[in-house]
């Protein structure tokens, strides 16, 4: 009789030993979300050092101290996350505060009232600064189509400033014209 086969031992194993490290992880976990992905390391760390792994009862104890670590790296890795988002938040409200304060509230209201196609067109030109073939790029459109539909979320905001602004000209001679062409 040869060597066990690998599949049918992992079975086993699994079969075996699946409600021990269950409860073992369940009773450590600190969220109900990472039970599942924390027994589902466990058990491929069985299925890939399964050589490894004693016989017996002295499984359990090898699978027990599988999920140990993993729970302790799953945690790390949670702390980490939460550590980055943290960073992430501050930064992100240190970007966004000058950003928003000196647009007037009407060219705000006229750009939200447009269509998320045309603020992400505008985006792009007004605050990444690409050009017509960049953006054709990040679209995947040719830049006709770029330069043709730039063309027309331009009017839609000269509209839509005229709509809300009283004061068209602060905007240039562009906008009015693009305004005026509309209405």
């Amino acid at each position: 009789m040869g060597p066990p086969d690998p599949r049918r031992r992992f079975e086993e194993l699994y079969t075996e030993q699946y409600a021990a490290v269950s409860s073992y992880v369940r009773r450590r976990a600190d969220h109900p979300d990472d039970i599942a992905d924390v027994i589902a390391e466990t058990f491929t760390t069985a299925w890939r050092r399964l050589a490894d792994i004693p016989s017996g009862d002295r499984a359990r104890l090898w699978l027990y101290g599988v999920a140990r670590r993993t729970l302790a790296n799953h945690r790390r890795g949670e702390s980490r996350r939460a550590a980055l988002t943290e960073r992430l938040r501050e930064e992100l409200a240190d970007w966004t505060d000058p950003l928003t304060s000196h647009v007037p509230e009407t060219t705000r209201a006229a750009f939200l009232r447009l269509s998320a196609d045309d603020r992400e067109l505008l985006s792009l030109v007004g605050w990444e600064g690409l050009s017509n073939a960049e953006i054709a790029k990040v679209l995947g459109c040719s830049r006709i189509a770029v330069r043709q539909r730039l063309h027309r979320a331009r009017k839609r905001l000269a509209v839509e400033l005229a709509v809300g602004d009283s004061e068209l000209n602060r905007y240039g001679a562009r906008a009015v014209h693009l305004a005026k062409e509309t209405l």
